[in-house]
């Protein structure tokens, strides 16, 4: 229920319409009377913004926002007078509904606040934030939009479009568009369909609407189309519209799988064409979707080969089917990002941690938290990877064959053997797909392309991993279980027998023995291992591996806050010395007592782990989910640090908000670690604001960990950033207007990028860029000049950047390096900027929140980057 009052209030404004307030008499053919002043409106006005603002000052912020919105329905003349203030109400009483989970209360109060300003930018910003953090991206992004073009230069507004535009229209649409290969095999497949007689089209996930325009184009008589992304259908509508096609192509908000005819097309058509289909070529449901065309919007497929009726009586596919490749690869980077690869992380032992891997398995029990596969550019991971067998043909699927796509899923398992053609640890099962437009035109994902597409990768998981060698088969299962494709490494046939890895996973089969008899009677004898006993086990995020196989940073982070402590006890025993004849028991209290140390990184951290192991502190996680606290727990015990030195804070603490706090009323912490990087290459939100209030709650000789973070840069030309930021050049995009309208949603800094695999020339030596100290804020500035001397000529096209985290002034850490778990992120221009070798470049560089925005420009011709 809204606060006493507030259905009155809306009652008030019903009962009472909405006066005219000008203050400008109309003048017409005929004078009007002017409305007489009725005292008991403005005393009710009156009294009501009274008690708004004693509610405001009481902190009861829905009283006064009811008051105010009494006050601003039946008074508009004080919407000027009042609006800063029934902002701060507003978002006051929203955080509040929101803590109660009353959500649907706080978007009613945002809806009636936009009846009142609905051109204020920073409510529109603000209803946009809301959304967003619910996932309802799409939402979201048009608010953030609106606010924009309220105020074009509104930071807030920008930052949040930025990021919920990454998550709308993801990069690969402008990949894709720059794709001009795949651009006119596609066209041409379209073309060839339609003059054989296909003249009525559905494109079942328009993006776009670049299909069905290469449809009419090429003389489709009748052309629908179909999104389920409420900005990308807008954006369809807009380019469609630009193009001249408005009248002739029908664009539906809906699923295919929703649609019906005649409900919402007047007949069956005679082309599907698609390409919704993910690197592992199924996860978008294609087969869904193209069973329910066959059955509901499709003319019968053509009755085989020598059927020579007219195309326009049957229904085809493009594309018309697909086929399925794979090997199995060694490659460190995606197995440090899957499975636990070291023994110990900062001092400590992980050998009870249990069984620690991520949420992408393809195994014989799947669950709804598993994902089969995840996906990566092969050719662009840090350090490579070794194709352990040849490419083997997983599947073929025809599209044009309703009764083939039906089975799919009740096929039975196919066992593929392959040879293993050199010796590697077996890591993943990389995955690609040639795609078969028609007999003619293909586009293959391989490894080896140039093209838009990642491949599907399935890890293998093991807690020591599992080495093939030459002459072993590796034995494959492949399905299509849930209409995804899944592929598993089952066993290994070596010498003639048969290692299961599923019962080696289990049973932690060492990854090689020195003695190969040896090797294969242990693996034979885990056969016989009894199963039955429960395993430990905990799924962490593919980054959270990553940052728990990350050796370097836990090993500073050890080192940096020993020396911490080192300092903090040294401390504590001159002041116990200096006070033994003044007020020794006190000091000696103060001394006995435990140092505090606060751990408020994201997600799964050991920081609180080693940080209750240097004796004498007691931690204090921020690890919320059940199963990741019984494996600090389970650690703890296993390297003797009493569960008394470790607490889980927010299993004490309602609200988030909460968690920086005093450890109690008479303590202050001896150390608060706070998490200052994104995994993307971003530094993280609010960190400023959150680095403020932890200084505010340090002992004396406290520290924030890490007190500083130096943000380094270079200049770079690099054509694969320009292609992944926005469609290039001046030219139509096969005849269509369409960079234009997806342009808007290119961002500046483009994130998850590895700096180390980017195709670029580095056109400068790295600099330093700016610099955030969290523990002195007198130290920080809100703008920074840097010159940067051009090593080599050509155009500068972005500039990546990464960071230094310094954990004290002689111990830092790179998110650069290969053993890091972040990625890099790089602000692009939007117009490449030449530069000889030589030249100075003038970087203009400004942090607002967590976004960096950079001018650049060489004798005073400005580009801007941000």
């Amino acid at each position: 229920m809204f606060p006493s009052g507030l259905f009155s209030v809306r009652t008030l404004v019903l009962l009472n319409g909405m006066p005219n307030t000008s203050t400008r008499q109309k003048h017409g053919r005929r004078t009007r009377r002017r409305r007489r002043a009725d005292p008991a409106r403005n005393e009710l006005v009156s009294s009501s913004l009274e008690s708004a603002q004693q509610c405001l000052f009481n902190q009861d912020y829905g009283t006064a926002f009811a008051h105010y919105l009494l006050v601003l329905n039946l008074a508009p003349v004080f919407k000027d007078f009042a609006r800063e203030s029934f902002r701060f109400t507003l978002f006051k009483w929203a955080e509040e509904l929101d803590s109660l989970g009353r959500i649907q209360y706080l978007f009613d109060c945002y809806e009636q606040a936009l009846e009142l300003f609905p051109d204020d930018e920073v409510i529109l910003n603000s209803m946009g934030e809301h959304l967003f953090r619910m996932g309802f991206r799409d939402e979201a992004a048009g608010y953030f939009h609106k606010a924009l073009k309220m105020r074009p230069d509104y930071p807030e507004a920008r930052e949040n479009f930025y990021r919920v535009a990454n998550w709308l229209v993801e990069r690969w649409h402008f990949f894709m568009l720059n794709d001009h290969g795949r651009n006119q095999k596609y066209q041409q497949a379209i073309q060839k369909a339609v003059q054989k007689g296909c003249n009525t089209v559905l494109d079942i996930g328009t993006g776009t609407g670049i299909l069905g325009m290469c449809a009419k184009k090429a003389g489709a008589a009748e052309v629908y189309a179909c999104e389920l992304s409420k900005t990308m259908y807008e954006l369809a509508c807009e380019v469609v519209s630009a193009n001249g096609m408005g009248g002739s192509i029908k664009i539906l908000h809906m699923k295919s799988l929703e649609m019906e005819v005649p409900k919402d097309i007047p007949h069956r058509v005679s082309l599907v064409v698609t390409e919704t289909v993910d690197a592992g070529l199924f996860g978008e449901g294609i087969i869904e979707s193209l069973i329910h065309a066959w059955h509901h919007l499709l003319l019968p497929p053509k009755r085989g080969e020598n059927e020579f009726g007219e195309q326009s009586a049957t229904g085809r596919v493009i594309p018309a089917g697909a086929t399925v490749f794979g090997m199995a690869v060694e490659c460190s980077e995606i197995r440090r990002h899957h499975r636990l690869c070291v023994t110990k992380v900062g001092g400590l032992s992980m050998a009870a941690a249990g069984e620690l891997h991520s949420p992408v398995s393809c195994s014989s029990e799947p669950d709804d938290s598993m994902e089969p596969y995840t996906t990566e550019r092969l050719s662009r991971l840090p350090g490579g990877y070794k194709p352990l067998t040849e490419p083997f043909t997983a599947l073929n699927i025809d599209f044009n064959n309703v009764q083939e796509l039906e089975g799919l899923s009740s096929r039975e398992v196919q066992e593929i053997r392959l040879p293993v053609i050199q010796q590697g640890e077996l890591d993943a099962l990389a995955v690609w797909f040639q795609l078969h437009l028609d007999e003619e035109n293909s586009l293959s994902t391989g490894p080896q392309e140039d093209t838009c597409w990642e491949q599907a990768i399935y890890p293998f998981h093991s807690a020591k991993g599992f080495v093939l060698k030459p002459r072993d088969e590796l034995i494959v299962e492949v399905s299509c279980r849930d209409a995804y494709l899944r592929l598993c490494s089952v066993a290994v046939l070596r010498d003639g027998h048969k290692i299961s890895l599923d019962k080696l996973m289990d049973s932690q089969y060492p990854v090689s023995n020195p003695n190969p008899e040896a090797e294969l009677c242990s693996a034979l004898a885990c056969l016989q291992t009894d199963q039955s006993q429960a395993r430990d086990f905990c799924m962490l995020e593919c980054s959270e591996m990553a940052l728990l196989n990350n050796q370097d940073y836990h090993q500073s982070f050890c080192t940096a806050l020993a020396k911490l402590i080192s300092q903090l006890k040294v401390k504590c025993q001159n002041q116990e010395r200096g006070s033994a004849f003044q007020s020794g028991p006190a000091v000696a209290t103060r001394c006995a007592s435990p140092f505090y140390v606060l751990d408020v990184s994201e997600g799964f951290s050991l920081l609180s782990l080693i940080a209750a192991s240097q004796g004498h502190v007691k931690a204090f996680s921020s690890v919320e989910k059940k199963k990741q606290q019984e494996v600090l727990i389970r650690l703890a015990r296993s390297n003797n640090v009493s569960e008394q030195h470790l607490e889980f804070w927010l299993n004490n603490t309602e609200v988030e908000q909460g968690m920086l706090q005093r450890p109690s009323r008479e303590k202050l912490w001896s150390a608060i670690i706070l998490d200052c990087v994104e995994t993307c290459g971003l530094i993280r939100q609010k960190l400023m604001e959150k680095a403020s209030l932890a200084r505010c709650l340090l002992e004396e000789g406290g520290r924030i960990f890490p007190g500083k973070i130096v943000v380094y840069g270079m200049l770079v030309e690099s054509e694969t950033l320009l292609l992944e930021s926005a469609v290039q050049g001046q030219e139509p995009t096969l005849g269509f207007n369409i960079a234009p309208f997806i342009n808007q949603f290119t961002v500046p800094v483009h994130v998850f990028l590895d700096f180390s695999t980017l195709e670029c020339r580095h056109l400068s030596e790295s600099v330093e860029l700016f610099v955030l100290n969290l523990m002195d804020a007198n130290a920080n500035y809100i703008n920074r000049e840097v010159k940067v001397q051009a090593t080599s000529t050509g155009r500068i096209t972005a500039i990546p950047f990464w960071y230094h985290i310094y954990l004290d002034e002689e111990i830092s850490v790179s998110t650069l390096g290969q053993a890091a778990h972040w990625k890099q992120a790089a602000v692009v221009l939007q117009q490449p900027l030449e530069v000889r070798a030589g030249e100075w470049v003038r970087l203009a560089v400004k942090l607002h929140k967590s976004t960096i925005s950079i001018l650049a420009h060489i004798e005073s011709t400005p580009q801007q980057m941000e």
